[in-house]
């Protein structure tokens, strides 16, 4: 993510005004057509939406855009749904705007449509078509069986009209980060600034309408097809179909569950896209590594909080916190996240992570607190500050289960405290929340 949000700019277009950025400086110009509902500031909020950013502008120069109605640009009158050409040209305007004749056009999910019909009708400045997780319809027809039938298409109207804005919204169309409560607010705080319910529920019965079948055989500029092979919305059957008719198209699927382009195996769409804008593959380098990861909060922080009052409760968690951020320089660790009366941080290795547990209970004892700590060591992601990973959600959920004054560790950290003198009790096989099968933990003996 960059230190700084890149800077907002507006092409006009009539009376309107169509908000964009410009964002690197790779030999490739490239024109991304994001999902329908963005907001070209937010999106950098949001780690793995950044991520996604950061590598394409690692080989391109990206030109990106709120459509007319959504996020910075200017708004429609409400429940106004535009003719699909017309969004489409938008793209040209904002191509103008920023300077450039010609670019690869990155369609993504129904934003590809917009792509498609753009690459046709503007066949001089489409240098390379990509459809990223892309459709030419959504909805079932007579002659199209890989549409998705009428109640999944009212299901998912009822669901945008009930339910916009909320993480529930954003859970059910993203099964990897379904019981992932921070990545689902940041990612449901960046719809509700995308659009309005209403304007979503409009554009959204619209988009199940939209059909550029016709169109996919006038499209003359090398095409990518890339889908993921299990992600609900569209279907990877609508992918093959782009590919069967779009001339001389490439077909890649890759693993992948999630909706959005920025959530789950990020690198793994982008991987046959840099190889295909660029003619070769580079890689990013992996910020893949193992860590420890320990979560901590203070137990029934509500009842203290109501016996001694507000002034002495920020008190306390202000020596809490001085006590951590001493013990964490002194242990190796480095914080994470803290919100409240809890946090979240990482070490390079198990045992200074314990250590670290242990010193820190003695010492908010003395302030008559009482901590629970969970500990893991697995891998994980990391985004600029922030560390992602199956890992993370794993180290959380063994605080959860972790009892008050209770250091609780999973086996992969007693294993490799090995030799560190520690003492770890058997507490049995627990089932963790939203991780399969059974896990053994083991407590921290004093």
């Amino acid at each position: 993510m960059p230190a700084v949000v890149p800077e907002t700019r507006y092409a006009v277009r009539g009376d309107a005004h169509i908000a964009f950025q410009v964002v690197g400086d790779g030999p490739t110009d490239v024109v991304l057509v994001s999902t329908w509902f963005s907001h070209v500031e937010a999106r950098w909020d949001i780690p793995g939406f950044a991520h996604f950013l950061d590598r394409l502008t690692a080989f391109a120069r990206v030109v990106s855009f709120d459509k007319l109605g959504v996020g910075l640009s200017d708004p429609l009158p409400l429940g106004v749904v535009r003719p699909l050409e017309e969004w489409a040209d938008e793209i040209a305007v904002v191509l103008d705007a920023a300077g450039l004749e010609r670019a690869a056009v990155v369609g993504a999910n129904e934003g590809s449509m917009l792509a498609i019909l753009f690459a046709a009708t503007y066949p001089e400045r489409t240098e390379a078509l990509v459809l990223a997780d892309g459709s030419a319809r959504l909805r079932l027809a007579p002659d199209y069986p890989d549409g998705l039938p009428a109640e999944v298409v009212d299901g998912l109207v009822a669901l945008v009209e009930g339910t916009w804005g909320r993480p529930d919204a954003v859970a059910a169309v993203n099964p990897s980060i379904a019981d992932d409560p921070a990545t689902l607010d940041l990612w449901a705080r960046f719809i509700r600034l995308s659009a309005s319910p209403a304007t979503a529920t409009a554009v959204t019965r619209a988009m199940f309408e939209f059909d550029v079948r016709r169109v996919l055989p006038a499209v003359r500029a090398p095409t990518l097809v890339v889908h993921r092979s299990d992600t609900p919305l569209p279907p990877v059957a609508q992918g093959r179909y782009l590919a069967a008719h779009i001339p001389d198209a490439t077909f890649v699927e890759v693993p992948g569950v999630d909706y959005g382009l920025g959530i789950g195996e990020v690198d793994a769409i982008l991987d046959p896209i840099e190889e295909f804008l660029t003619g070769a593959r580079a890689g990013a380098v992996s910020n893949r590594s193992l860590a420890t990861l320990l979560f901590a909060d203070v137990v029934a922080s509500t009842e203290r909080l109501s016996a001694i009052g507000d002034r002495r409760w920020r008190e306390l968690l202000e020596l809490q916190d001085g006590i951590v951020r001493r013990q964490l320089a002194r242990h190796g660790g480095t914080l994470v996240s803290s919100a409240g009366d809890g946090f979240f941080a990482t070490f390079d290795g198990p045992a200074r992570a314990v250590a670290f547990a242990l010193v820190l209970r003695e010492a908010t004892r003395a302030l008559a607190l009482t901590l629970r700590v969970g500990v893991h060591v697995g891998e994980v992601e990391r985004t600029g500050d922030a560390v992602t990973g199956v890992a993370v959600h794993i180290a959380s959920r063994i605080q959860d289960a972790a009892e008050p004054d209770q250091v609780l560790v999973s086996r992969t950290v007693k294993d490799l405290a090995t030799g560190s003198q520690l003492v770890f009790v058997d507490r049995g096989p627990h089932t963790l929340k939203g991780v399969e099968g059974d896990w053994q933990l083991f407590e921290v003996a004093a």
